[in-house]
């Protein structure tokens, strides 16, 4: 089971080509399994990001969030009090970003692995990352 980070799941819908062989191969081993998920956290972010003129989709950000949801290999994991709670509970250190921390609280919950390039999340040693 992965977790895929905002812009790991941007890349992968967008542009795959972005994404590292390493990336790649796990995100196609587990939409075999149907083990892909992405916290809700993610489509805040994009959302945000295309408010901000800092991200453009080819159609408007609902439609594209609802075409993953539609894909049956991907789950949408809620931000539940559980995950909420985790996500300001970190062991270690590791930055601020709410985001960041959510997405990280969800794989530790899952027991997930989560892909991503973002350096400060991949040096972060108490989740396993991919990239």
């Amino acid at each position: 089971m992965i977790v895929l980070d905002t812009h790991t799941w941007i890349w992968w819908v967008a542009s795959p080509e972005v994404l590292s062989p390493r990336a790649q191969m796990e995100i196609d081993r587990a939409m075999e399994r149907e083990e892909i998920l992405i916290s809700s956290i993610s489509c805040w972010e994009i959302a945000l990001l295309v408010r901000k003129g800092r991200l453009e989709l080819t159609m408007p950000v609902a439609a594209w969030i609802a075409r993953s949801e539609a894909l049956p290999f991907v789950q949408f994991v809620p931000l539940d009090n559980r995950i909420a709670l985790r996500s300001n509970h970190l062991p270690g250190e590791i930055h601020e970003d709410p985001a960041d921390r959510i997405i990280i609280a969800t794989a530790l919950t899952a027991g997930a692995s989560l892909v991503s390039r973002d350096t400060k999340i991949r040096d972060y040693p108490h989740v396993e990352t991919i990239w």
